[in-house]
C-alpha cells in the first residue's frame, strides 16, 4: 500500500516540481495526500451521494474559520429535480454538471447580520465594500473546506462559478433575500475516474517571504508555459475563430484570451441591487 508521504511527495513533484521540505521531511499524514492529489472532476458515476453525508460534510464545511465569528455563509443543498433541471440549464456552458448527482450552491449572507442590529437595536455603521467582501470570503472559506473534507472521502467535487454569469437568476430560482448571493456552485459525486493533477506555478512565483516580488513573475511564468505546454498540452484552444489558432498555445495566452472577452458586466449591478454598497 502506498504510504501517505510517498503520495504527498508524488502529487506535489507533479504539481510544482521540486519542493523544500525541511529538515524534518514531508508529513505521513493521508489528508496531506488528498489535498496534494486533487483535481477538480468532471466526470461522475452513477452512484448517489447520500444526503446525510452532503449534510455531514456542510456542517464540517461551515465549522471552517469566519470572519470574526459573523459566520456570513449559507449552503443551499439543490436536491429537488425540476429547480436543479431549471439551474443546470443555468450553468449550460459547463454540460458537465448535469452529469453530478448533487450540486449545492455556496452564498455569502450579509442578511442575518443586518437582523442582528434590527434584533438588539443597533445602528450598522459599515455599510460599504467590507461587508460584501467579508461575506463573499466566508463563502468561499466554506467552499474550500467542504472540497477538502469530500475529497478526503473519495467524492469528486468542481466548483462552479458559472453561476455568477446569471446571478439575478439564480438567485430568483434559489429565492435569496436581499443582502444574500452566489458565489459558487459546487458539483459533487463519486467520480467515474481519477482526476489530473493539475500543474501549478512553481512556488517561487506564488510563495513569497517578507516582501513581495514582482522580479520573478516573468520568468516563472515563462518556465511554467513550457513546462505546462510538455506535460499537460492544451487539446482546444479558447476564441480560436477570434485570435486564432496558435502552434505553441500555453497557459498564459489561454488565460489571456479568457479575459480579452467581457464576462459578468453586471455582476457588480447585481450586487448593488442585493442592497450593497461597494463604496
Amino acid at each position: 500500500m502506498t504510504k501517505p508521504r510517498d503520495a504527498v511527495r508524488r502529487a506535489l513533484a507533479a504539481r510544482f516540481g521540486d519542493v523544500e521540505c525541511g529538515p524534518g521531511g514531508l508529513p505521513d499524514h493521508g489528508l496531506l495526500a488528498s489535498m496534494g492529489a486533487r483535481g477538480s472532476c468532471r466526470r461522475f458515476s452513477d452512484k448517489a451521494v447520500d444526503p446525510g453525508l452532503i449534510e455531514t460534510l456542510c456542517a464540517v464545511a461551515l465549522s471552517a474559520p469566519s470572519k470574526s465569528d459573523l459566520q456570513l455563509r449559507d449552503i443551499v443543498m439543490v436536491s429537488d429535480p425540476d429547480l436543479r433541471g431549471r439551474l443546470d440549464d443555468l450553468v449550460a456552458g459547463q454540460a458537465w454538471v448535469r452529469g453530478a448527482l448533487a450540486f449545492l450552491v455556496f452564498c455569502g449572507n450579509h442578511a442575518r447580520q443586518r437582523l442582528l442590529h434590527e434584533l438588539r437595536g443597533r445602528e450598522f455603521a459599515n455599510d460599504h465594500l467590507d461587508a460584501f467582501f467579508n461575506a463573499a470570503v466566508d463563502a468561499a472559506i466554506a467552499l474550500g473546506a467542504f472540497v477538502t473534507a469530500a475529497e478526503a472521502l473519495g467524492l469528486g467535487c468542481c466548483p462552479v462559478s458559472a453561476v455568477r454569469n446569471k446571478a439575478h437568476e439564480v438567485s430568483e430560482l434559489l429565492e435569496l433575500p436581499d443582502y444574500i448571493f452566489p458565489v459558487a456552485g459546487l458539483a459533487l459525486g463519486w467520480p467515474s475516474d481519477a482526476p489530473e493533477i493539475a500543474m501549478r506555478l512553481p512556488l517561487a512565483a506564488t510563495v513569497h517571504r517578507n516582501r513581495y516580488d514582482s522580479s520573478i513573475q516573468g520568468r516563472a511564468v515563462a518556465a511554467y508555459d513550457r513546462a505546462r505546454a510538455a506535460a499537460q498540452p492544451y487539446d482546444t484552444q479558447r476564441f480560436a475563430e477570434d485570435f486564432g489558432a496558435s502552434d505553441t498555445y500555453i497557459w498564459s495566452e489561454d488565460k489571456a484570451r479568457q479575459y480579452a472577452k467581457p464576462e459578468r458586466e453586471s455582476f457588480g449591478a447585481f450586487v448593488r441591487a442585493k442592497g450593497f454598497k461597494l463604496d
